[in-house]
């Protein structure tokens, strides 16, 4: 008689890619925080290619927010809802991963 390991293998699957999209949300918000850094002061020529990369990754997801945002004066709200957002569908996310596998 085989050995049952279809439920194991499931379980681990589903710890897997929950851990996968934690982790890669997480280290998106982190480069959201960068890049609001790195828009606060100025980078040495040097960094620009850093900058241009930062810009190139969060600038797209971050215009959803300014489009639907009122400005607040010199105030840039869009990157924390932004990375509100990202919390809020990471856990989402994790805990129907959790669910269907």
């Amino acid at each position: 008689m085989a050995p049952a390991y279809g439920p194991l293998l499931l379980a681990d699957t589903a710890s897997s890619l929950q851990q996968f999209v934690s982790v890669f949300i997480d280290v998106y918000i982190l480069l959201i925080l960068a890049y609001v850094l790195t828009s606060w002061i100025r980078l040495p020529y040097s960094l620009h290619r850093v900058q241009r990369f930062l810009d190139d990754v969060c600038e797209p997801y971050i215009r959803i927010f300014r489009r639907l945002l009122p400005s607040v004066g010199p105030l840039d709200l869009s990157p924390i809802v932004a990375v509100v957002v990202l919390v809020i569908v990471q856990r989402l996310l994790v805990e129907l991963i959790g669910r269907v596998l």
